[in-house]
């Protein structure tokens, strides 16, 4: 089977650019995105083809300046001949060649899950006002109310007590889940300090295995020569606590498998809602199970507050997680089909 079979059995654009960015190979996928057969495509520029203004040509200079692979998020491709695609990009050397450069194009890029669930972690933000509302027009009257039914139970008859009980349990109920709504609070207090991810990754494994997990198989997969990351310690423990648990959860009564994996993720970056600089977010703590996956009508609102697959679950849990890891300036990814659900935590490293 040569290269060449592989290629074109591949479903994303490939091409290879020579050192003045004239096309030297693309792929069929590639022919079909640049709407032209290989005949006319091969030797033409690529500034013929697309805007001259594009961050692929951007890309290009910097993978020859660097002599280093590169990827791109989120650029908009567009020009009368190929049309409007939003793309991920990634550039590469050629290894036998440095000044050529091997471009993939992929449609479904990871901005585009990275957006989403930053949407999704916007959404989980959005609980601060209301849980700060909650806090001061709903406690008050709940303590009256309580106060209220233990002045009745002095009064009447054991018999009629079961009622003031019941007043009384709902309250403490209500009260209760108002507490754990004031963990999104907009204003994160993080003590934020040069965080080695593999002993906060030891320190959950060790707590899910004398407890929650301690029926499941655990994998650790890890990196040894990732920097450290730039965050709260014991923030970053509560992200991986609840994620963890979340895995054995959904395991529950079967032959489970958690995996726990870092990486580094070179060229990840990330432009945070309300504009500003993108910033690179290389660091990548993946946690994943072989159970049944997420159902595909809730996917989309996994991170929303009380949305939740788990008998008498609260919903609020991976909505936490969201707002975590977004008050470290990171981003959460979901991938997930039955046997294998991913969630992908991407958070920015320690600068020196």
């Amino acid at each position: 089977m040569t290269p060449d079979i592989i290629l074109n059995s591949m479903p994303d654009p490939v091409l290879v650019v020579n050192q003045k960015d004239d096309i030297s190979f693309l792929n069929l996928a590639a022919e079909g995105f640049l709407q032209g057969s290989r005949e006319q495509l091969i030797g033409q520029n690529l500034q013929d083809l697309i805007p001259q203004d594009s961050p692929v040509l951007f890309l290009l200079s910097k993978v020859r300046r660097h002599g280093t692979s590169y990827t791109e998020h989120g650029i908009i491709l567009a020009s009368p001949k190929i049309g409007s695609h939003q793309v991920s990009i990634s550039a590469a050397p050629v290894i036998d060649d440095p000044s050529a450069i091997t471009l993939v194009f992929q449609h479904e890029s990871i901005a585009e899950k990275l957006n989403d669930n930053l949407s999704q972690k916007g959404a989980a933000r959005s609980v601060s006002a209301l849980a700060a509302m909650l806090s001061h027009e709903i406690k008050n009257p709940l303590s009256g109310i309580r106060g209220a039914a233990q002045l009745l139970e002095m009064i009447i008859e054991p018999n009629d007590r079961e009622l003031t009980t019941l007043i009384k349990d709902e309250t403490d109920r209500i009260v209760k889940l108002l507490d754990r709504m004031e963990v999104f609070t907009d204003n994160p207090l993080l003590d934020r300090s040069a965080v080695n991810i593999h002993e906060v990754l030891d320190h959950v494994v060790r707590s899910a295995k004398s407890g929650f997990a301690s029926k499941f198989k655990i994998i650790e997969n890890y990196d040894p020569s990732l920097p450290a990351v730039f965050g709260d310690r014991d923030q970053l423990v509560q992200i991986f606590m609840n994620l963890v648990k979340n895995a054995a959860e959904v395991l529950e009564g079967q032959d489970g498998r958690i995996t726990i994996k870092t990486s580094y993720r070179h060229g990840v970056r990330l432009a945070l809602p309300g504009g500003g600089t993108p910033h690179y977010l290389p660091l990548m703590v993946t946690i994943e199970d072989n159970g049944p996956g997420i159902p595909d009508d809730i996917r989309d609102h996994l991170f929303d507050p009380f949305i939740t697959t788990k008998h008498n679950g609260s919903g609020l849990g991976l909505a936490l997680v969201a707002k975590l890891v977004g008050d470290h300036g990171g981003a959460i990814e979901l991938d997930s089909k039955p046997g294998a659900t991913k969630f992908n935590v991407l958070l920015p490293m320690m600068k020196n």
